[in-house]
Formats: C-alpha cells, sequence, structure tokens
C-alpha cells in the first residue's frame, strides 16, 4: 500500500506546481485590481467563462490520465505513448473548434447575461485575445495528463513555474505598458498568459526528448488514429469533461448571479475568488494524487487497498486546510490589501473570507473522495454526482439572490453545500463497491 512518503512524492511537485500556476492568478488579480474595479469585476466573469471552455480540455485530459495510470500500473509503458498520441490529436481538435465557438457565441451569450455595459465590453476584450491560447494550453493539459498517470509529477514543478514567471513579467510589461509596451489593461493580461502556454509547451517538448521519455513510453508515434482505444478513450474522459464544464459553468451562473447584486460585490468576489483557489491547491493536488493513486492501484490488483488509501490522503488533506483557514480568518486585511485600495471592495471582501474558511474544509472532503471515485473509473456514476449536486448548488444560489434578496456573503455559502454534498455522495457510491470489477 502507499505510505505517507508516496503519496507526497506524487503530490507534493503537483500542489507546488499548482502553487506557481495560481501566482499567475494572483499577480493577474492584483495587477487588474489597480486598473479599475470594473475591469477587476470583469476578469472574474471573462476569466471564469473561458475556464468553462477549458474545463473540458481538463476533464478530457484527466480521463486520459486515469487510462495512463492503469497502464503504468500494469507495467504497460509502451501502451502509455499510444493513449498520449491520441489525447494529444484530440485536445488540438478540440482547441481549435472551441476557438470558433468563443469567436461567434461569446458576445451575444454575455451580452444576455451582463447588465453592467462597462464590464461587459472588458469581458469581451480579455475573452478575444484569451481565446488563441486554446492551442497550447489543451496540449499542455495532455502533458500533464502523461506526467501524473505515470506518476512523474516532479517535471509539473519546473513547466509552471516556466509558466508563472514569463506570465508575470509579461503581465506587468503588457497591462501596464512598462519599458515601451503598449499599455493594453485586461488584453495585455491575456495576450500575457497566452505566450506563457506556448513557451510551457515548449518545455514539456524539450523535456519528453531530452530525458529519453519519448524512447520509453513511444511518445510521437502516432500514424493512424486506432478508434478502438479512443472509443475507450472518449468513454473514459467525456463524462469527466461533463463533469468539470458543468463544475465551472455553475460557478460562471454564480458570478452572474453576483454581477446583479452589484459591481462592488463583483469586484471583492473576484479577489475572494483569488484567494479561495490557493488556499484549494493543496487539495487539488491531493485529489489529482489520489486519482492516479487509486488508477495504479487497481492496476496492480490491490483493490481492497483502495478505501484506506483515500481515507489517508483525505485525513493529511484536511489536516493542512484547518491550519490553512487560520490565515484568513486572523489576517484578512493584508491579503485583501494585497488585490486592490478600493475602501467598499475591501470591506465587502471581509465577509466573504469567512465563508471561505468553512468552505475550504468542505471542499477538502468533497473533492479527495470525488477524485478517489474517478479513479476508480467510475467517471459516469461521478458526473451524476456532480450534476446533481450542481443542480441544488445553482438553485439555491438563485433562490438566495433573487427571491430572499440575500447579501453576497450568504449566496457565498451555497459552496459549503455544493462540496459537502459532493463528497457525501461520493463516498457512498465507493462504500457500495460495485466499481471493483470495472475494466478500464
Amino acid at each position: 500500500m502507499y505510505n505517507l512518503r508516496d503519496i507526497w512524492k506524487i503530490s507534493l511537485p503537483i500542489i507546488v506546481g499548482q502553487v506557481a500556476q495560481n501566482i499567475m492568478l494572483v499577480i493577474d488579480t492584483a495587477f487588474l485590481g489597480r486598473v479599475s474595479d470594473i475591469t477587476l469585476g470583469a476578469a472574474a466573469i471573462g476569466g471564469v467563462f473561458y475556464l468553462c471552455m477549458v474545463m473540458l480540455g481538463t476533464g478530457f485530459s484527466i480521463g486520459a490520465q486515469i487510462m495512463i495510470g492503469r497502464r503504468n500500473g500494469e507495467a504497460r509503458y509502451r501502451a502509455i505513448g499510444k493513449v498520449f498520441d491520441h489525447t494529444q490529436l484530440f485536445l488540438a481538435l478540440m482547441a481549435l473548434l472551441l476557438m470558433l465557438l468563443l469567436s461567434f457565441a461569446a458576445p451575444p451569450l454575455l451580452e444576455v447575461f451582463i447588465t453592467s455595459p462597462a464590464i461587459l465590453e472588458e469581458s469581451l476584450i480579455f475573452i478575444s485575445y484569451r481565446k488563441y491560447g486554446l492551442l497550447f494550453g489543451f496540449l499542455v493539459l495532455g502533458f500533464n495528463a502523461l506526467y501524473v498517470g505515470n506518476t512523474q509529477t516532479k517535471v509539473l514543478t519546473m513547466s509552471t513555474f516556466v509558466m508563472a514567471a514569463i506570465n508575470i513579467v509579461l503581465d506587468y510589461l503588457l497591462i501596464f505598458g512598462h519599458y515601451g509596451f503598449p499599455e493594453m489593461g485586461i488584453a495585455g493580461a491575456a495576450i500575457a498568459t497566452n505566450i506563457a502556454e506556448l513557451f510551457t509547451f515548449a518545455f514539456y517538448i524539450t523535456w519528453s526528448l531530452t530525458r529519453g521519455d519519448y524512447k520509453r513510453y513511444r511518445l510521437f508515434h502516432f500514424k493512424k488514429p486506432d478508434f478502438i482505444l479512443l472509443s475507450s478513450l472518449l468513454k473514459l474522459a467525456v463524462p469527466v469533461m461533463f463533469q468539470y464544464f458543468f463544475s465551472f459553468s455553475a460557478w460562471f451562473v454564480f458570478f452572474l448571479i453576483i454581477e446583479h447584486i452589484g459591481e462592488i460585490q463583483l469586484a471583492a468576489s473576484n479577489v475572494t475568488r483569488s484567494v479561495y483557489m490557493v488556499l484549494m491547491i493543496p487539495s487539488w493536488g491531493l485529489s489529482m494524487a489520489v486519482n492516479t493513486l487509486v488508477s495504479n492501484t487497481i492496476g496492480r490488483g490491490r483493490i481492497e487497498e483502495v478505501m484506506p488509501l483515500i481515507y489517508k490522503v483525505l485525513g493529511i488533506g484536511l489536516l493542512i486546510n484547518i491550519v490553512l483557514v487560520q490565515i484568513i480568518i486572523f489576517a484578512p486585511m493584508p491579503i485583501i490589501a494585497f488585490y486592490t485600495g478600493s475602501e467598499p471592495v475591501i470591506q465587502a471582501s471581509l465577509p466573504l473570507f469567512r465563508v471561505i474558511s468553512v468552505a475550504l474544509i468542505a471542499f477538502t472532503f468533497g473533492m479527495i473522495v470525488f477524485n478517489g471515485l474517478s479513479g476508480t473509473g467510475k467517471t459516469m456514476l461521478a458526473l451524476k454526482i456532480e450534476i446533481l449536486s450542481i443542480i441544488f448548488y445553482l438553485l439555491t444560489a438563485l433562490f438566495l439572490a433573487f427571491y430572499l434578496k440575500a447579501p453576497a456573503p450568504v449566496v457565498w455559502m451555497v459552496e459549503i453545500v455544493y462540496f459537502s454534498l459532493m463528497g457525501l455522495f461520493s463516498w457512498i457510491a465507493l462504500r457500495t463497491g460495485n466499481w471493483k470489477e470495472l475494466k478500464v
């Protein structure tokens, strides 16, 4: 059975990589918060809308990660390359289709839902530039699936630091127009991230060629589509794609609901989102690790070790987050002031911080148990659990915001309910044990 050292060997590089990646989010938000409150709010709407598209690629890569993890556990290393090549082809085609979709569908769709003309304009500017990053961003996701699935996660740390370093420097130059660069505001943030993803893809290509991974796993040997493999991959990945898409779509709708409450509340929610996502990092890393560890464990034929493994990872995650939430409980002001100097936004953010201190514990429980279930290959059941939880999440948020006219902190409490339900349903599904005979 995997011990504590094994869990940290896989999850720590993911966590460190996530730290670097979320530094980009923090810096983006802090820079844009110094442009204007409108730009800060628009970054929330435009950013989450774009992430809804990205989640389709993320979901597919997680499905590929599960299959790669199973092949790795079975010691069928050369079969990994075939899965990877098909993953990259599918991700590239999907990225191109989504670029077209964003070009034609984003303006009319956002016009329907966003009430503030200023926020609508800034959101559309962001998306018009950011959509060009989909191709290399998706190909990077394919490499992430490879190196998490085969448990060689050290490279994720380096690749993400490459992305973060380039993004932060370009943010400074392009958002504010320093050193002769044009002052582009929110468009500069989008372009900076696009370029950073291109360099990260180049880093991964260089790494796989120089380290010999392309030989070990037979990468880049794609000749013609294997439709049987592609069908198996899609059967596994499509539920995860829609699960991730629905999850972030719900968050997009959530921010639209907050936008109807007010522009200041939206700006405060974007600050809270940034801090929330940073504090989520340990649980994200552990949930990705438990996904691939469960898949590898089943691949080795050690089914009886799956539940103890999930409980062990869950205990680690809860302990870490109980410590982390003390930061936002006892020292919220310095954190908020880093993002914005607007006094109304600062005051609106304080009660939201108290809400996410509880939501983080629920998130840890929900994500780790849920990803443990996904790692067994029961991705369609995981999708059904996600949909049920999201329906309850959105209906509750709409009821609170529009019927009860509740303030933003009360509406934010649906995060606690959502992740608690997702974790509870996933735990029940795992306890039934009907995943034990599933072939992937």
